[in-house]
């Protein structure tokens, strides 16, 4: 229908891989924020208080704001970094992996709730240092919270939204108050630090320290648990590519990049025309909302041939962790998490086999996979 096309409410979709690309990475495209949500006609959606939290949000701001916040963050997860919890990433594998083991000899097991799930709140709850017995707490709220980032969410999901987003205000106000008077050698301690440093009013620090803890957090978890349950959905679902991937280990990271490819985590994000321009030859008012398409971009023709083949020998690319200024500060550690799972799944689990195909939430913006069962 064209790189471009008109949705059904005030807004495009734009799918091509190059028009998408251009829109991530233009300064000419904002993210939605405050000033712009202000001038909307729907309030009832745009007053919603688990919307206006996430407004709140890295993924939400723009410049300086956004400037500002990034850089007080730094290259979160650079070579370094990754190195240093490679083999943290790597010890959870294997104790998720020996749980897995384990009701593997009763026959089949549910990947996501043993291991999908889990990895990715051990990963980023020892490094901000959460306590575990947190950890259902948090995936429980990031579960509700998720429906207000949706495109069109219906008043039921933003009411369970609104909820959610009481809770996770209420969980991390306070694990920055117990972390402030009891400081430890984590990042959260850091940021404290310099936001202290940074901001002489003690309130407005806590609201920046708040936001920045809670956003890491959540973007963290259900993105990265779809990537990981998608990759061995993909992998050890289709007869031979289990085991042929078991044999040629050294395409696990070729094996990552083209589920990240074929299957986003994340279909849908939004960005707002700064001024009158055309897009793709379309005349884009300003103010206008275009969903940029990850699914469709990823399987333009023009960028990876025959795209809705799954060819871990393919080297193509992707759009997957967006561009430009919001451009995923967890890109690395998803990454880590899934190479670490993969290697550690095909040296231990050299015949796992998908046994009930995955179950999908029913989402636009944000895939989910609820359950999946595998077994040996």
């Amino acid at each position: 229908m064209g790189d471009v096309v008109r949705a059904p409410w005030d807004a495009y979709f734009v799918t091509g891989y190059d028009t998408c690309s251009e829109v991530l990475r233009g300064r000419d495209w904002l993210a939605p924020d405050f000033a712009w949500q202000e001038r909307q006609a729907d309030t009832e959606r745009w007053n919603a208080v688990a919307t206006r939290e996430m407004t709140k949000t890295l993924s939400r701001l723009n410049a300086p704001e956004h400037t500002c916040q990034r850089r007080s963050l730094g290259n979160l997860f650079d070579r370094s970094t990754i190195q240093r919890l490679t083999p943290q990433v790597e010890e959870h594998v294997t104790r998720l992996l020996d749980e897995l083991a384990d009701k593997l000899r009763w026959g089949e097991a549910d990947l996501v709730s043993t291991v999908s799930e889990q990895l990715p709140i051990s990963t980023i709850g020892s490094w901000l240092g959460i306590p575990p017995e947190d950890y259902p707490h948090i995936l429980d709220i990031t579960h509700n919270q998720v429906h207000a980032q949706e495109l069109l969410p219906t008043r039921s999901e933003l009411n369970v939204s609104a909820e959610a987003t009481l809770r996770l205000r209420a969980y991390f106000t306070e694990l920055l108050r117990e972390r402030r008077a009891n400081p430890g050698n984590d990042v959260l301690t850091g940021w404290i630090h310099h936001w202290d440093a940074a901001e002489p009013d003690r309130e407005k620090a806590d609201e920046i320290l708040y936001r920045l803890t809670m956003f890491v957090t959540i973007a963290s978890l259900e993105t990265t648990a779809t990537l990981l349950s998608a990759m061995v959905g993909l992998l050890a679902g289709e007869p031979g590519r289990w085991e042929w991937l078991a044999g040629h280990p050294g395409h696990i990271d070729a094996a990552v990049d083209e589920v990240l490819r074929y299957d986003p985590p994340i279909q849908i994000n939004t960005r707002i025309a700064a001024e009158d321009t055309v897009l793709a030859g379309v005349p884009i008012p300003k103010d206008s909302m275009v969903h940029v398409l990850y699914g469709a971009a990823n399987h333009d023709p023009r960028r990876n041939e025959d795209p809705d083949a799954f060819d871990v020998e393919r080297g193509g690319t992707h759009l997957t962790f967006g561009g430009g200024v919001h451009y995923c500060l967890g890109a690395a550690l998803a990454r880590l998490e899934a190479r670490a799972l993969l290697t550690q799944l095909l040296k231990r689990f050299p015949t796992l086999r998908v046994t009930t195909p995955p179950t999908y939430a029913s989402r636009l913006v944000f895939r989910r996979v609820i359950s999946m069962g595998v077994s040996i």
